[in-house]
């Protein structure tokens, strides 16, 4: 079965005033939209057009290197951005609890201080990319990656992740990737972090 484009688990103008709607529909409807279209081109008729696509991502080296370009950054773009919609929800922010909040503590020293960190690492990528909370070797980390890259090219677990490319804020925040960063925590839903983050530990 081809890939396909999750829906959105909110309405389009759910997030605002952070995200506006029509960032939300020519991002998800149009953009990510692309990237599904683009992986399914390139993976045709082989084994990896009905493997999901985190299987994908992981496995770039085992992909046709006259493919393997186009997988990676469409493929990626696919992964990243459905991990991206889930981790959202309106009425969202305030704070980690739980066993997360626990090891966002032993790992930064608390919330405030993973949100400065993401922030910094999304600021500093320039260009295109993505800011990171991932898990690896069983321990969080803050990292960041250009275009559609994930962590799982380098066999670690996104938790969270925000979207530095223009197309995700420009139209409200134009060039003011900070100003965007610092806002973006005010719709995050942490409840889907904690979930992934005990996946990722098994």
């Amino acid at each position: 079965m081809a890939h396909e484009l999750p829906p959105l688990p909110y309405d389009y103008d759910a997030l605002e005033p952070t995200i506006d709607e029509q960032t939300m529909r020519i991002h998800h409807d149009k953009h990510h939209q692309a990237y599904v279209d683009n992986l399914n081109k390139a993976v045709e008729g082989t084994e990896w057009a009905d493997r999901p696509v985190e299987d994908v991502v992981r496995n770039l080296s085992a992909i046709p290197e006259e493919t393997r370009a186009a997988v990676r950054n469409n493929g990626g773009g696919h992964a990243n951005h459905s991990l991206f919609w889930t981790i959202m929800k309106p009425n969202g922010g305030g704070d980690p609890s739980g066993a997360l909040e626990t090891a966002i503590g032993e790992a930064f020293g608390d919330p405030d201080q993973l949100k400065a960190k993401m922030n910094d690492a999304g600021v500093k990528r320039f260009g295109s990319g993505w800011t990171w909370l991932a898990v690896s070797g069983g321990a969080l980390e803050v990292l960041s990656t250009p275009n559609q890259d994930s962590p799982l090219m380098d066999g670690k677990t996104p938790i969270l992740g925000i979207d530095v490319w223009e197309h995700a804020y420009y139209l409200k925040y134009q060039n003011r990737r900070p100003d965007y960063l610092a806002a973006w925590w005010d719709v995050i839903d942490w409840d889907e972090v904690a979930r992934r983050y005990e996946e990722a530990r098994g």
